[in-house]
């Protein structure tokens, strides 16, 4: 893939009639006149636009890769690399993406949409400013930066705050109508993690949205 410049170049004509002795003199005075603001070029004087492509660039591998943590239920994080397009980020997630924000406006969560609804494992609580749970992440998902348009890598400063922030896997038991978050503190194997959805998967009751 190529990186290409398009320039755009739009063309403004206007005719003013002078009085004057020669060619020259009748010029300069419409020169001193167009930059003394007395001769103003608008949209009623566009004629034709033209459009020029440079020869464009090759896009490297690693410019188009960003550096994000992956979490895994069960799993520390980790520094990964993905590819900018949607399709490398739905494949690292197993499904159509989701995007979830964090408290840095820079930063947000890549998890898969559907993965409450198709049974992936419990992954990570989400919690709010007073450490109560609002939400419970299932599946992969990864840590991204945001840019002005598009995802971006992550700086080294968010990688380390995200890195402790999800730093231990958590398993989920429901009691009653409530979900308890447990942090475990060395990982789990993959089954493991699988099998702890069994006690808290669809629980309708609960004031936790899963």
């Amino acid at each position: 893939m190529k990186e290409y410049d398009v320039t755009i170049t739009e063309t403004l004509e206007k005719t003013v009639s002078m009085k004057a002795d020669s060619k020259e003199e009748a010029e300069e005075k419409v020169r001193q006149g167009y930059y003394n603001s007395e001769y103003v070029l608008d949209a009623d004087n566009f004629t034709e636009v033209d459009f020029k492509t440079d020869d464009g660039q090759e896009i490297s591998q690693e410019e188009s890769r960003l550096d994000v943590l992956l979490v895994k239920p069960g799993k520390f994080p980790i520094p990964y690399q993905v590819g900018s397009e949607l399709e490398d980020l739905q494949a690292a997630v197993g499904g159509d993406i989701e995007e979830v924000y964090l408290d840095d406006e820079d930063a947000g969560i890549i998890c898969n949409g559907q993965g409450k609804n198709i049974g992936l494992p419990l992954n990570r609580a989400l919690r709010d400013a007073n450490g109560q749970i609002y939400d419970i992440l299932s599946g992969d998902f990864l840590v991204v930066g945001l840019g002005e348009e598009n995802y971006c890598s992550l700086t080294p400063d968010q990688m380390e705050k995200y890195e402790k922030h999800f730093h231990f896997p958590e398993t989920f038991v429901k009691m009653g109508r409530s979900i308890l978050a447990l942090q475990v503190r060395e990982e789990m194997p993959e089954n493991s993690a699988k099998e702890k959805l069994t006690d808290v998967k669809r629980a309708q009751q609960s004031p936790v949205s899963l």
